[in-house]
């Protein structure tokens, strides 16, 4: 049972792995995908989410606080 669930997996990787191979387009639509998620978690986080609890709290109260007001908003 355990052989065999073993060879479906490796051979749904293969199915995968040859198929990204053999991808034009779809190489050129990944690297736009990474690009965008490289750019929201990365670009954004710095420049937009600077918000810093721990530098601008220094009690756990003072944290919650906020957090706290800025949900409700």
């Amino acid at each position: 049972m355990f052989l065999a669930f073993i060879k479906i997996i490796k051979q749904v990787l293969n199915f995968y792995k040859e198929g990204f191979l053999q991808m034009k387009l779809g190489k050129t639509l990944w690297k736009i995908i990474l690009i965008k998620l490289f750019i929201i978690f990365f670009v954004l986080e710095l420049f937009v989410f600077d918000e810093n609890l721990k530098a601008n709290f220094k009690s756990e109260q003072e944290k919650s606080n906020f957090v706290l007001e800025n949900l409700i908003k």
